[in-house]
């Protein structure tokens, strides 16, 4: 262990920090806790962990007292508890003053380590440290950490580029708050709707459309084959492949399981409703697309109501389903979803006494309610119409303010909303 944790930091060290765009996100800086990136694979959680290791550097930490160790590195042993902690004992042996430091770990993708929580919880319990783990698993956020290291974590969700950090990957600059000009107006929109089709994963920003494409089709599908497929041992792999493709498609809309199950089974596939509601759960477990119930008081009508889906970025969608790639409606509800969420707000739909939607009801975590209602343009009257009535419903009998979101206000939203 002690040669291949020399080569492992030695490798890390001499290739050097890569330059990365800061992302509108940080770490929490409170001692003794673990600090969670959690998010899609390939969703940018490894830059965001050098960022803050540049970071740590910036304010004078000897990089002695930093390990960096990345668990998709195929060059590891088969991993599992005894093994990860070999390893860390290896670095404290390369360099045994740290033993009376404080070192800052950096675990990548933890979830590839079985058994993982018992060799953090013997670190935190022997060794002065800070940790930082990086996993595409929500689990990391629920059964593993709540049960083995319970109120010792802190999450971070990392989600692909938002319009701002996209525009700031691509050298350009922000759209600004307040009256545009028509020349800003049309530039801004037009920057809008290229963001709507490409999606923020960071390493296509610069790719051309046909690579672009390409490199978000083999996201998608190795993370179905690794954080699906393989992690679960799917058996009925054409069912769930269906079940994605009807996600992508429906991004932004209801999705009542009973209708999948029908669809697929119209078909020719068999599978069971217990197997769809799993293969959902796998689904969200991986950050590929999360649902979001009817805001009612009645667990009973919450649980028999259909929620709505959204896809983690439309970027992914538009790559993988050529039919959404003009639906600006929901796309743009999609990613005004993702914005919502990015901002740890606990999110629902709401329909009225007479049957009106509005597309969120947002809880921030400061327990501040409003509603959003989204929509894509507003020139038409009959539209307006209908998205004002059903606001105006929602206002009255949840006695929340609410706020439209269009193409043409987006720009004051998420400035903001911070």
């Amino acid at each position: 262990m002690q040669k291949l944790i020399e080569t492992i930091l030695g490798e890390f060290w001499d290739k050097g920090l890569p330059s990365v765009i800061e992302r509108s996100v940080s770490f929490h800086n409170i001692p003794g806790k673990i600090n969670v990136a959690i998010g899609m694979r390939r969703s940018g959680k490894t830059f965001f962990l050098f960022q803050h290791i540049r970071k740590l550097l910036d304010q004078g930490l000897s990089r002695n007292r930093v390990l960096h160790l990345n668990f998709e590195d195929e060059r590891l042993p088969p991993l599992n508890a005894q093994n990860m902690g070999q390893l860390v004992d290896a670095f404290y042996s390369l360099f045994p003053e740290n033993h009376d430091l404080t070192c800052h770990l950096f675990f990548d993708e933890i979830q590839n380590v079985e058994g993982w929580p018992v060799v953090i919880r013997r670190l935190l319990n022997t060794k002065k440290v800070e940790i930082y783990l990086s996993g595409s698993s929500a689990k990391l956020l629920s059964s593993e950490i709540n049960t083995t290291l319970r109120g010792r974590s802190l999450p971070t969700e990392i989600f692909p580029y938002s319009f701002t950090e996209h525009l700031k990957a691509l050298g350009e600059q922000p759209v600004p708050k307040g009256p545009r000009s028509p020349k800003q107006r049309d530039l801004s929109f037009r920057k809008l709707k290229n963001y709507l089709r490409r999606g923020g994963f960071p390493e296509t920003t610069h790719l051309s459309d046909y690579d672009h494409r390409r490199v978000l089709q083999e996201i998608l599908n190795i993370t179905v084959y690794r954080d699906m497929i393989e992690r679960h041992q799917v058996g009925n792999v054409v069912a769930l492949r269906q079940l994605i493709r009807m996600i992508i498609q429906n991004s932004g809309r209801l999705l009542s399981v009973h209708k999948c199950y029908k669809d697929l089974k119209s078909l020719g596939l068999r599978v069971g409703k217990d197997t769809l509601h799993e293969y959902l759960s796998y689904i969200e477990d991986c950050y590929l697309a999360f649902a979001i119930p009817l805001y009612t008081r009645s667990i009973r009508k919450q649980n028999s109501n259909p929620k709505k889906i959204y896809i983690v970025d439309t970027g992914l969608a538009c790559a993988n389903a050529f039919d959404v790639q003009d639906d600006w409606g929901h796309l743009f509800e999609t990613l005004v979803y993702i914005d919502l969420r990015r901002r740890h707000a606990e999110l629902f739909y709401y329909r009225t006494l007479d049957g009106y939607e509005v597309d969120f009801v947002v809880l921030d975590p400061d327990g501040k309610k409003c509603l959003y209602q989204v929509c894509w343009d507003m020139a038409d009257k009959e539209t307006a119409n209908r998205e004002h009535r059903a606001l105006r419903a929602a206002e009255k009998e949840l006695k929340i303010r609410g706020q439209i979101i269009t193409s043409e206000n987006y720009f004051d939203f998420i400035h903001d909303r911070g």
